[in-house]
């Protein structure tokens, strides 16, 4: 460990195997605390190479528990969080909306650790329950188009590092990994980044990897496409700069997506755009998001008509009705956490 943090308060970058060998010494609390807020703060200061983040990866994915799903000809929907712009759940609701639309979603998500509320957060307190049971998920995946994946029951590895970036409260490079290390790997992806040096690294993994994704970052910081001014998206042919017009979406006011500073004003949110009657501000730019998710699954297709079958699906309600769904086919079965 002394040689690696060595390396890295040298400024120079970890080779693959090294990051793999870093995290694995994390993972498996064979560093101590001072030890992983040394590497973590050598990281901050710097960018991250390719090689250290496919290290890291792979680490995380050899590490995580696997579950045995009957496809994986569906989309992950995951933002890196860290953006710090308060926004409501966006990535969240735009995967339901898409899996309400008729497509498989796999979601990989967590609390918040940078921001108020994180996916899994929300998802708590809406009422869903986690698991690892592979019956469990399957059937929702089968019945709901949709499962969720609470990264710490998948990576139960990094348990020890949870309250370390807790206390921190910024974003590390913990933050970088969460679209990546999705155990399940659906052949689909839609993923917001904060900033375009991530874009870019982001766009060279998955281009190597993958024939359907796209990585979106708002030129005002978002990790999301919010609509509040212009963005890029990286697809496996093309990084293109974007404007809302374009896709016929008119631009956003940032305080129009906000959270509203509580979990409990957060879940009015989501339910609210879930049953279709949230502001049409919040609607479009989950409908924006959920449309560029749609889009993997139809490249064929304009960006256009996949918002347009994201704005149906909305108004319709019927994203409620699924959701409600997913929650009660657990009520009559007993969750074993693995």
């Amino acid at each position: 460990m002394k040689e690696l943090l060595k390396k890295l308060f040298d400024h120079h970058p970890l080779t693959q195997d090294e990051a793999k060998n870093l995290l694995e010494l994390i993972a498996t609390a064979q560093a101590s605390e001072v030890e992983i807020v040394a590497a973590i703060s050598a990281l901050k200061m710097r960018e991250i190479a390719v090689d250290e983040i496919q290290g890291f990866r792979k680490a995380l994915l050899d590490l995580a528990v696997k579950p045995q799903l009957y496809t994986n000809e569906a989309i992950d929907v995951c933002g890196t969080g860290g953006d710090a712009k308060d926004t409501f759940n966006i990535s969240t609701l735009s995967a339901l909306i898409i899996a309400a639309s008729g497509y498989k979603v796999i979601k990989h998500g967590n609390y918040g650790v940078s921001s108020l509320v994180g996916s899994s957060s929300i998802l708590e307190k809406s009422g869903y329950e986690f698991t690892t049971q592979d019956d469990i998920l399957n059937e929702e995946l089968e019945q709901c188009n949709i499962t969720f994946l609470h990264a710490p029951l998948f990576h139960p590895a990094l348990k020890n590092v949870a309250s370390i970036r807790k206390q921190l409260g910024i974003r590390t490079f913990f933050n970088y990994l969460g679209p990546l290390v999705n155990p399940a790997q659906p052949k689909y992806q839609l993923t917001g980044v904060y900033d375009l040096q991530l874009l870019r690294v982001y766009a060279d993994i998955l281009r190597s990897e993958r024939e359907h994704f796209k990585v979106v970052h708002n030129i005002d910081g978002y990790d999301e496409v919010s609509c509040t001014a212009a963005f890029k998206i990286a697809d496996p042919s093309s990084t293109q700069t974007k404007f809302p017009d374009e896709l016929g979406q008119s631009i956003l006011p940032p305080k129009s997506i906000e959270s509203g500073g509580s979990i409990e004003k957060s879940l009015e949110i989501f339910n609210n755009v879930l049953r279709g009657n949230a502001t049409k501000e919040q609607m479009q730019v989950v409908a924006v998001n959920a449309g560029l998710g749609i889009h993997c699954f139809k490249p064929e297709e304009s960006i256009e008509s996949c918002i347009s079958e994201a704005f149906d699906t909305i108004k319709s309600g019927v994203a409620a009705e699924n959701y409600t769904h997913l929650k009660q086919l657990k009520q009559n079965r007993k969750i074993v956490l693995s």
